[in-house]
């Protein structure tokens, strides 16, 4: 259930695979695997991240993870909050 409350993601670290973790600001913290994403998903915007040199290039940005200067891939910050993998 989502709340009034906005939730940020303060940390990203890279865990193997195409794992990463995420604390979020109320110290919330969940593994979340995109391989099924990136291997489910064949777009060229999308399999650049395929590579992991390039899938460890991830940042935060205005609370979000996001991949690319033009946020090529990003995900609903609620769902990485609640443990979702991304489909």
């Amino acid at each position: 259930m989502k709340t009034d409350k906005t939730i940020k993601l303060v940390s990203a670290s890279y865990v193997g695979d195409y794992t990463v973790e995420l604390q979020f600001d109320d110290t919330v913290v969940q593994q979340i695997d995109f391989g099924h994403f990136l291997k489910k998903h064949s777009h060229p915007q999308f399999n650049k991240y395929k590579n992991k040199t390039n899938f460890k290039k991830f940042k935060i940005e205005c609370g979000n993870l996001v991949w690319g200067r033009n946020w090529d891939l990003v995900f609903d910050t609620w769902d990485l909050y609640q443990g979702k993998n991304p489909m």
